[in-house]
């Protein structure tokens, strides 16, 4: 039993605790051993031929895992549940499993779509589960949250996963019907001005607060989104929040962003927390000095 044991616990540990009657069977495991762990209790049933080995703590990657698991080969967490495995959206619960698939399923518990052809294009594996792709998942996102939330979902992708609008264009030409499209395609090319954090929030407040004129804010420059640019003034300023910008992919990205802004003939500017909430003053006295030059 020793071995048995080592057999299921290989198979469960792949996939956040979840096992399914076909591997155990292929594995060896007779349906009748099956059937005895699941009356014992070391199995327990989440879906049809799915179950949970030794506990049923709720878990989202456990939880996601199994959902795709109980519909079958091929299948990709989608939805809201992909945006949220993916860190495209917060929540402070989970959303319910939503799983696309090629053939047809209905589960109590989880939200399925049928898509027959195309679907191995747009699938990736993160945290070993199987899962639409960034882009993928923010077309199937943009009916189903706000704009500000699809604004924050866009920029997530773009910083976690480096997906730029290219990569969506691409899914969006492949999915002509995508319910929000109109939407994204403003968001991603910067036609829907969106403030995402709470440090421009904080910055656009200081400008209000001190008379100083606004600027455009997450809009497409050089290719590229900024944080905040004044056409007429040619100026950019990012802005700098440890949580964005603590990689080497946003270090070197602002770097190329800079260089960009100077190619362009903007003056540049990075502020940070400290020089916008804390220390506000040279902030304020520098942005007078370079707005009113023009």
């Amino acid at each position: 039993m020793r071995g048995l044991d080592g057999t299921v616990a290989s198979i469960a540990g792949d996939q956040h605790g979840n096992a399914t009657r076909r591997q155990l069977v292929a594995a060896g495991i007779s349906e009748r051993v099956i059937d005895e762990r699941l009356s014992k209790g070391s199995l327990i049933r989440v879906y049809p031929g799915v179950y949970r080995v030794g506990h049923a703590a709720p878990n989202m990657e456990a939880d996601y895992m199994a959902a795709v698991l109980a519909c079958g080969e091929g299948a990709v967490l989608s939805g809201r549940a992909a945006a949220r495995l993916l860190r495209l959206i917060r929540a402070s619960v989970y959303p319910e499993p939503e799983v696309t698939t090629p053939k047809g399923r209905r589960i109590a518990g989880i939200t399925t779509h049928r898509q027959r052809t195309g679907l191995a294009r747009d699938r990736m594996i993160w945290k070993g589960i199987p899962v639409t792709k960034p882009a993928r998942t923010l077309v199937d996102l943009a009916d189903a949250v706000s704009a500000a939330g699809l604004a924050r979902a866009v920029h997530q992708a773009a910083v976690l996963h480096q997906t730029e609008p290219a990569h969506v264009e691409d899914v969006l030409q492949r999915r002509p019907n995508a319910k929000g499209a109109a939407t994204l395609r403003k968001v991603l090319w910067g036609e829907d001005e969106r403030i995402l954090s709470k440090l421009e929030k904080a910055f656009i407040r200081l400008l209000k607060a001190n008379d100083l004129p606004l600027p455009e804010t997450n809009r497409r420059a050089g290719g590229r989104f900024v944080d905040c640019r004044w056409p007429a003034h040619r100026l950019t300023v990012e802005l700098d929040s440890y949580r964005y910008h603590r990689s080497r992919h946003a270090w070197e990205l602002d770097r190329k962003r800079e260089r960009q802004a100077y190619a362009r003939g903007d003056q540049f500017r990075r502020y940070t927390w400290g020089d916008v909430v804390e220390h506000p003053r040279p902030t304020l006295s520098e942005l007078r000095a370079v707005l009113a030059s023009v």
